[in-house]
């Protein structure tokens, strides 16, 4: 654990107030960035918001956000600043086809897809040969950096050089589930389902080439969806072998970077009983940070009028001290 516990205020007390209320409540300021849109190896395009850092040698975070998310969502802005606070510079990534216009190519991003943040990282490295580099991800990009630190040989200590996430969905079937049988999470679902189907008109065509769009059309959960595009898109057997796969959970032994762990046994999106407590107790490099409150993606505390954001807040202080304490590879 780390010092400064999470204590949810009377006026954002239950889960979804934290959830929604943090939604509302964080200012969308955030700071002075440099959009670039950099050419992936697979002649694809990923949109970058790049808020550099005050000296050349000092560390850079590459931020991941959540599902059907943006580098222009505020949680985003908001660690963003919180980095910059500390002298860290900043590169929040657009997941393919989350900056506002389709990507090229037929894939879509998903939770276990870590090549864009593999080629970010390079990027960033080959620009601050001197600096420290960590990454921070929110829910599903938590996900993908659990999960690209822990499928490499040396436990991502070569990768990078701290990491944090908030919010994780650890074990993305017992997420999936909890969101389908809870009248709040299939408000939640419905939300992401109304976006997804979106990004799913924009290439409505090419897709239909390879996918059973009806099955498409008809899926109503996440599961479903999971089921009738991203499993056979992405060469998985269905939805529970690509969750099986892809979920965090299973990469977290292998974790050999500083890596924080922010959750609360609240967490809407997540049952208490898939958050990893024995991986994390397990796992020398795990700093599992748990409150029994704060939602997802919430963690507000303070007044109404004058709220503070514990999980950005804490994240950032973490991966400050862990980056001007190390040496860049």
């Amino acid at each position: 654990m780390i010092p400064g516990s999470f204590q949810s205020p009377w006026w954002a007390a239950g889960p979804h107030a934290q959830t929604l209320t943090a939604r509302l409540l964080r200012p969308a300021a955030g700071p002075a960035v440099t959009r670039e849109r950099l050419e992936t190896p697979d002649g694809d395009f990923l949109d970058v918001d790049w808020s550099p850092p005050p000296r050349q040698d000092a560390p850079v975070v590459v931020v991941l956000h959540g599902l059907e998310g943006s580098s222009r969502r505020k949680y985003v802005r908001s660690l963003c600043r919180e980095l910059n606070n500390h002298g860290v510079g900043t590169a929040a990534v657009n997941f393919r086809g989350c900056s506002g216009e389709p990507n090229r190519t037929l894939s879509f991003y998903h939770s276990g897809d870590t090549r864009d943040l593999n080629f970010v990282v390079e990027v960033v490295r080959a620009r601050h040969p001197d600096s420290a580099v960590g990454a921070m991800g929110f829910s599903l990009g938590g996900n993908v950096v659990l999960k690209a630190i822990g499928e490499r040989d040396d436990g991502g200590r070569h990768f990078l050089d701290a990491a944090a996430v908030l919010s994780v969905p650890y074990d993305l079937a017992a997420g999936c589930a909890l969101l389908q049988r809870t009248r709040m999470g299939r408000m939640y679902s419905g939300y992401f389902m109304r976006s997804l189907r979106g990004k799913v008109a924009w290439k409505r065509d090419l897709l239909a080439k390879t996918l059973d769009m009806e099955a498409v059309d008809q899926a109503q959960s996440i599961w479903a969806f999971d089921d009738a595009l991203t499993a056979p898109l992405n060469g998985f057997d269905d939805a529970s072998d690509y969750y099986a796969k892809c979920s965090s959970k299973g990469f977290l032994n292998a974790v050999r970077v500083p890596t924080l762990l922010l959750h609360a046994e609240d967490d809407p999106f997540l049952p208490s009983d898939a958050i990893p407590r024995a991986e994390a107790a397990e796992n020398d490099a795990i700093t599992l940070t748990l409150s029994p409150r704060g939602g997802h993606v919430g963690f507000v505390c303070g007044a109404p009028w004058a709220p503070r954001f514990w999980g950005e807040m804490t994240a950032a202080r973490f991966l400050a001290d862990r980056l001007k304490s190390s040496e860049a590879p």
